[in-house]
């Protein structure tokens, strides 16, 4: 189920939410900007109510920046469930560093075959334009990403550029025929995120509650590219409620209706608490350990 942020009903959103997930471009931030003050602000408060996932197409170091850099003093760490690369790794706060919980890598062949197919379907299709802002095709680990006008690229001229998205599913299309042993997928505005098959939003989410031993349904996803071909939607089919936002503005009054009445059940309850999952379990952990194409790292710090 998606709705629209300002058609919700947050009373009874708020009594049966356990985690809410966030997108990161255009939903928390503008393209790889950090949070704004006030953006931030919200969102670290609103870590000491509940627990929050943040899953990013972007790379580790984009999360940092954006998110980790900018948390308030307020900011509960140990509820934040960070997964970038579409949820290709996941990290949590333990013992006083960021850890990382598990990584699922593409391998040198694989690298190597993605990055080739993107360049010259890229190249055929008329989509390597002269001028661009920054790297074309970045390596990710566990995702290889082409950005059509650049990794830089301004917001204004990659929402300019294929407005439709019809280029973008084109390429996407002749990608995905040189690779199928690999998911092809079309990220942000002019983007193509390619990764182990099965990985998407979705992915991530059933991750998060399988690893965690939360029902999927108590949680909500909150995204501005919630069409079906958006990088959010897989999220929501996943079974997480889907909250369609425009921009951080949106995000905004999301957060605060939240706020409001989560603060609301806390005053019933008798104080704010600390978080309703709390950190990895060895169990958990172990038991994620022996699933098959899944490395998990819960011992090394970043």
């Amino acid at each position: 189920m998606i709705r629209q942020w300002d058609c919700l009903d947050y009373d009874d959103l708020a009594r049966r939410t356990r985690l809410i997930g966030f997108d990161l471009d255009n939903t928390l931030a503008n393209s790889r900007k950090p949070m704004l003050p006030d953006v931030a602000a919200r969102f670290s408060e609103l870590t000491r109510h509940i627990d929050v996932a943040v899953i990013t197409g972007g790379r580790w170091e984009l999360v940092v920046s954006q998110i980790i850099d900018v948390l308030g003093s307020q900011a509960c760490k140990a509820n934040l469930h960070l997964m970038p690369t579409s949820g290709t790794r996941y990290y949590r706060w333990v013992q006083g560093a960021w850890k990382r919980v598990f990584s699922h890598d593409l391998t040198e062949d694989q690298c190597a075959r993605a990055s080739a197919s993107l360049e010259r379907r890229a190249r055929e299709l008329g989509m390597w334009p002269e001028h661009v802002w920054g790297e074309r095709i970045e390596n990710r680990g566990s995702q290889i990403t082409l950005s059509v006008l650049g990794q830089q690229a301004p917001l204004e001229a990659k929402q300019a550029f294929d407005p439709d998205g019809s280029l973008k599913r084109r390429l996407a299309q002749a990608v995905a025929a040189d690779l199928p042993d690999l998911k092809v997928h079309a990220g942000g505005y002019t983007s193509i995120d390619v990764s182990q098959q099965g990985i998407d939003k979705g992915f991530a989410v059933r991750e998060l509650a399988r690893l965690n031993g939360l029902p999927v349904g108590r949680m909500v996803f909150v995204g501005d590219r919630m069409g079906e071909d958006g990088n959010d939607y897989p999220a929501a089919q996943a079974g997480a409620m889907g909250v369609a936002v425009n921009s951080p503005r949106d995000t905004i009054r999301f957060i605060d209706a939240m706020l409001e009445r989560l603060g609301q059940r806390e005053d019933v309850r008798g104080g704010a608490q600390s978080g309703v999952i709390g950190q990895p379990k060895a169990a958990e952990l172990s038991e994620a350990a022996e699933r098959p194409r899944l490395s998990v790292l819960p011992e090394q710090a970043v």
